[in-house]
């Protein structure tokens, strides 16, 4: 198995935005440290929800103070983006670290953030396949040529790509129709914790119907805390997990008229630490490797920020390199291979 950190960043009650990034970024560390692959960074505006509103440069980062681990973004929002600026960080990100820098861009949501950036909902409802194949078209080069959304004559790629044919690329898929999206330009996906084992299988099924490679590298986030017992972890995370999805999710500004996403933050809270590894190694670890073969996907991702508390963050990250993954790594789990 590949496992990996899911960075949010998330604001919790009583803190501020610097603790909560700091925290972010000893995680990171921790997890270079405790023999993570790779570590994963969420993009968010105006929210406490997450409060890193750019992932690249927090990639940038967090390449310069390590030197083994994947450092990725999960995701860079397509929608509020130009695609040949974000490509060629991309590029430029994955020569000055040797080939470490992972691309995750995404859709986004209808929020304020379309208003702002002044892109507006045409590019999030219209554009964004569009969007992504003059990304891919940058990533590629060598030189890249505008679209309807993006009007400008022909110019070189520069710093010209050199990992063939492009650097590592992940669409995360919330809908059939992105899922489609991806499976046609052959793009792994990132499917997000909010769902679980049996949805991410039919996602992944519905990827390789649609022509989508069947080896693809696709990556799944979860939830992860751990704590000397499934109760203690459990309680631990909804001491505090509800208060952080309260206000985080009351901060989503639709950019229209439309409704803002409604969820009751103790069941999702419930329902995350249902739907993933917390608890205590031992369950954590066959949670992990039941996950993986249900659905396919050998490359994981965990959010461990799930009480806020750095203590218990970086804690969660050195039991999980200690007592998890050697398990998961064993021949019989680390065959991908076999997952699928």
């Amino acid at each position: 198995m590949i496992f990996g950190l899911f960075v949010l960043a998330p604001r919790f009650p009583h803190q501020s935005d610097h603790e909560s990034l700091d925290r972010a970024h000893r995680a990171i560390l921790a997890a270079e440290s405790a023999g993570f692959d790779s570590a994963w960074i969420a993009e968010h505006h105006f929210m406490p929800y997450g409060v890193c509103p750019d992932a690249l440069t927090f990639a940038a980062h967090a390449l310069g103070a390590t030197t083994r681990i994947a450092v990725g973004t999960a995701v860079s929002v397509l929608s509020t983006a130009h695609p040949v600026a974000l490509g060629e960080r991309a590029l430029l990100l994955d020569a000055l670290s040797a080939g470490r820098f992972r691309l995750g861009v995404g859709r986004g949501s209808p929020l304020v953030d379309l208003e702002v950036f002044q892109r507006g909902l045409p590019s999030y409802e219209e554009g964004f396949a569009d969007g992504l194949d003059l990304l891919l078209r940058t990533m590629t080069g060598p030189t890249v040529s505008g679209d309807r959304w993006f009007p400008f004559r022909e110019v070189p790629v520069v710093p010209a790509p050199t990992t063939k044919p492009h650097p590592p690329l992940t669409v995360a898929a919330t809908s059939p129709a992105t899922v489609d999206l991806a499976a046609a330009r052959g793009l792994p996906m990132l499917l997000g914790m909010h769902i679980g084992d049996d949805d991410k299988r039919a996602m992944v099924d519905r990827y390789r119907q649609s022509g989508g490679p069947e080896d693809a590298p696709h990556v799944s986030a979860v939830v992860a805390h751990i704590a000397e017992s499934r109760e203690q972890a459990v309680a631990e995370v909804m001491a505090t997990m509800p208060g952080w999805l309260r206000t985080g999710l009351a901060a989503h500004v639709p950019v229209d008229g439309r409704p803002r996403p409604s969820r009751d933050p103790e069941a999702y809270a419930r329902l995350l630490c249902d739907l993933h590894p917390v608890g205590d190694p031992d369950y954590c670890a066959e949670v992990l490797d039941r996950s993986a073969r249900r659905t396919g996907i050998g490359h994981v991702i965990a959010m461990v920020e799930a009480t806020g508390d750095p203590d218990r963050t970086l804690k969660t990250v050195e039991r999980l390199g200690a007592q998890v993954l050697p398990t998961l790594r064993t021949p019989a789990v680390s065959d991908l291979g076999k997952l699928a």
